[in-house]
């Protein structure tokens, strides 16, 4: 999974509100502050309002602001908010869904527990941590290795959250 340019942007516009919660910026201003171009950062704007992060207000002292609280939002519902679902491979759903080597693929599970160890970390921490509290999250946990079984029966708890 590759964290795109536009996820980055975002999280970058959004910065400003944050430390704002209750101010309202022009998406020209925010995509100048932020170093983002005018067209894209309208575009982003337009996916974060979707997605209930920011709500528009037009007029001359019009742009957006947060429509959530700062420190309940995680920076997993930006990125897939801005880029879809955080997905190391397409096992349980591609465009024609599940894999069909699924039962059978050796891999299955070290993708589906990548994905979930993933979206774990992103959830961990709030807009509010990252840019008003300047904290970040770090895995300090281990890795230990199981029967296929077990992995299997651990990658499917993947799929069904």
């Amino acid at each position: 999974m590759e964290i795109s340019r536009r996820t980055d942007y975002a999280l970058r516009m959004l910065a400003s509100l944050v430390l704002d919660p209750e101010g309202v910026v022009s998406v020209r201003t925010a995509a100048k502050e932020s170093g983002v171009p005018y067209s894209f950062a309208r575009s982003i704007q337009h996916d974060l309002a979707l997605a209930g992060i920011v709500e528009n207000t037009r007029g001359a002292a019009g742009g957006m602001r947060l429509s959530v609280d700062p420190q309940e939002v995680t920076l997993l519902q930006v990125v897939e908010a801005v880029q879809g679902p955080v997905l190391v491979a397409s096992c349980e759903a591609s465009g024609d869904g599940p894999c069909p080597r699924q039962g059978t693929c050796r891999y299955t599970a070290v993708w589906c527990n990548a994905e979930r160890l993933l979206r774990s970390f992103f959830s961990s921490v709030t807009l509010h941590q990252l840019v008003a509290e300047r904290v970040s999250p770090v895995f300090e946990g281990e890795f230990r290795l199981v029967s296929e079984g077990e992995a299997r029966a651990a990658a499917h708890v993947v799929a069904e959250s």
